[in-house]
């Protein structure tokens, strides 16, 4: 459909950046050397610009897969993976996640006693006590998967690309969309060397590029918003709960 194939060329240099562009717009979301990213109110700012970043976009992929894509409103939906909510699927894909951890998992669960928290249900109450929780598990996978799934791939698929193609190359404008963390981190670390943040942040482009392409596979075969927003918040958890100094992707 070369009229979708055009209209992606025209969006996409916006689309790209568009999940963490609007942090440097404001000072309230910027980077500081004085502000630190957890800071409840940064936090906050960034959240409120990632949700409406990230709902313009869905949007607007919604009004070309109408016009230029001649959905139907339910094929549209159907598209972006937000109807039906597959959680079949989405429990599934959960499952076949957890078998990559199982070590971890059972390092956390058995070794470490976890699931004396989870019979307390300490980490749900720990989403609506702080506001790092909150970013990390819920509005952050959600709104990145919105950006990068939801609203990318369904112009990739009617734009006749294989799903090859977009699960080994889409991944990429995922991972450089966290290039901005380089900047980032050397604000806020100005003692570490140049060298040591840019090996930081290459492994981070490499790991966040492998997720991005399992991500991708998984909406593919499931179509499921729900689905991929689940296990990028699973492996959230499991990337802060080792202590990894560089997450997925946060706002």
């Amino acid at each position: 459909m070369p009229a979708i194939a055009d209209t992606l060329r025209k969006l996409n240099p916006w689309h790209k950046g568009n999940y963490f562009i609007p942090f440097y717009l404001s000072p309230s979301t910027r980077p500081s050397p004085t502000l630190s990213r957890d800071a409840p109110s940064v936090i906050r700012a960034r959240v409120r610009s990632v949700v409406l970043s990230s709902l313009l976009c869905t949007g607007a992929t919604y009004a070309i897969l109408s016009r230029y894509g001649a959905q139907s409103p339910s094929e549209a939906l159907h598209l972006l993976g937000l109807w039906p909510l597959a959680v079949q699927d989405s429990l599934r894909v959960l499952g076949l996640t957890a078998l990559l951890f199982l070590g971890p998992l059972y390092s956390y669960f058995v070794v470490e006693k976890g699931w004396r928290d989870w019979l307390r249900l300490e980490p749900v109450k720990e989403l609506w006590r702080e506001w790092t929780a909150w970013r990390n598990y819920v509005a952050g996978p959600i709104t990145e998967e919105l950006l990068f799934r939801t609203a990318s791939l369904p112009l990739l698929l009617l734009a006749q690309c294989t799903p090859p193609t977009i699960i080994l190359y889409a991944p990429l404008t995922f991972s450089l969309a966290h290039i901005h963390h380089f900047y980032e981190f050397r604000l806020t670390h100005p003692r570490v060397p140049a060298s040591a943040a840019l090996v930081r942040s290459l492994f981070q482009f490499a790991y966040t590029t492998l997720f991005g392409a399992y991500a991708s596979f998984l909406f593919l075969r499931t179509g499921s918003l729900l689905a991929v927003s689940a296990v990028h918040a699973f492996c959230n958890t499991l990337d802060i709960s080792n202590q990894n100094p560089s997450h997925l992707h946060q706002p």
